[in-house]
């Protein structure tokens, strides 16, 4: 039982000291728009002070009547010190997260053994967005493993784009132009960033 209590006495109690540090995030801002000099605030009833009711003994007399929480005749007529207007402040500076731009990157042309390969990529911020086979071999047998290579890899929802990377896995029966493709995407990644 002793536990529990420690250990809810604990959790509500660092849960008050970050809500106290951390503060809400305009609150430097509004201390720093108070004035300097402020009336003091006198609390509603108290009115001005009093001299002690003695008896006559010297002793204090002895109210029998309990405080009251209605306020009092003089606290009706009491001016109000408060300010309700506040100085104008300087507009709170706004940083804009940078907008990413868009960029098209080009690799090398890579010449192997079936004819030449040429990837671009287009990069937003820091991320592949899109990759584009330029040149790949045509007709044959050496098109129709071009055309393996650039569906698997190419366009904005293509490997290239969902690892970010040219460590791709290599296309079966097209691995002189999957090495090619990655060869010129390498470079052109690296050239990007």
């Amino acid at each position: 039982m002793r536990r529990a209590f420690l250990a809810i006495t604990g959790l509500a109690a660092s849960t008050t000291a970050l809500v106290v540090l951390k503060g809400s995030p305009g609150a430097s801002q509004v201390a720093q728009d108070l004035p300097a000099q402020r009336q003091p605030v006198v609390p509603a009833g108290s009115g001005p002070a009093r001299a002690p009711v003695t008896n006559a003994t010297g002793a204090p007399a002895v109210s029998a009547s309990a405080p009251s929480s209605r306020p009092s005749a003089d606290a009706a007529r009491a001016p109000d010190t408060r300010t309700t207007t506040r100085p104008p402040s300087a507009p709170k500076p706004t940083t804009a997260p940078p907008r990413a731009t868009t960029r098209t990157v080009t690799g090398p042309v890579i010449s192997y053994e079936y004819g030449n390969a040429q990837v671009q990529i287009t990069v937003s911020g820091s991320r592949i967005i899109s990759a584009v086979a330029l040149e790949l071999p045509q007709g044959g047998q050496s098109g129709q493993r071009s055309d393996k290579v650039d569906a698997r890899y190419s366009g904005t929802s293509g490997a290239v784009v969902t690892q970010q990377s040219a460590n791709l896995d290599t296309v079966s029966t097209a691995t002189a132009t999957s090495n090619a493709y990655k060869q010129s995407l390498q470079a052109a990644i690296d050239a990007a960033f």
